[in-house]
């Protein structure tokens, strides 16, 4: 019995330390410190990563929500002719023509995480009609242009690149409000325009580069 007890292992041996070559190992990367909310207003990172976990989506979905950043496109300046025109007059048939739309990110520089702002007018008629009106104002006016059909006040001053502007609305996946169907963003999200306030101007205010239609 008492034979049976012993053991086969081999006694430890101290191995010496190792003397080759250092093995070539990848630095580890440093990540990026983003900040989810400035005060009140959620970040662009913050925004988009709540949206997207399973925990928070709700404190970014269920209500309404400011998001601060840069204005980095607009397509306001890309408008096609047949698509600028007053109020009233019909497109052409064969036009084709996207909602106003403008992106805000973190950075002017940012040109992969932004988050695109939409609802604020309805068609690129209504936004001639509300450039023509601020046309040369360094003050709101008493009464803006209001997008009758979606009930929201064009904004003032119109939407340009290199603004830093604080947006309120109802933020998700999807803008629904088109008449032609859904747009959705299931990397960023889309905001659906309540409100804008304007923290640093743009250098240059919105401007069609076509000139309006016949």
């Amino acid at each position: 019995m008492a034979a049976g007890c012993g053991s086969n292992d081999e006694p430890y041996k101290a191995a010496p330390a190792w003397s080759g070559r250092k093995p070539n190992v990848a630095q580890v990367p440093t990540l990026p410190n983003l900040s989810v909310k400035v005060a009140d207003s959620y970040t662009i990172a913050g925004a988009s990563h709540h949206l997207k976990s399973r925990y928070h989506a709700g404190e970014v979905t269920e209500k309404d929500i400011s998001l601060t950043g840069y204005i980095v496109e607009s397509n306001i300046p890309t408008a096609p002719s047949c698509a600028i025109h007053k109020t009233g007059k019909k497109d052409d048939d064969d036009c084709k023509s996207d909602i106003p739309t403008f992106w805000i990110a973190d950075s002017k520089t940012e040109a992969k995480a932004r988050v695109r702002v939409m609802g604020w007018a309805k068609n690129f008629a209504t936004v001639y009609d509300a450039m023509e009106k601020y046309k040369g104002l360094k003050e709101a006016p008493k009464e803006l242009v209001k997008d009758e059909i979606w009930q929201v006040d064009v904004p003032f001053p119109l939407p340009s690149v290199g603004a830093k502007v604080k947006v309120t609305g109802k933020y998700g996946y999807t803008f629904g409000k088109s008449s032609t169907g859904l747009v959705s963003d299931p990397q960023y999200g889309v905001m659906t325009y309540s409100k804008i306030e304007v923290l640093e101007p743009a250098p240059e205010p919105a401007a069609f580069k076509n000139k309006p239609g016949k």
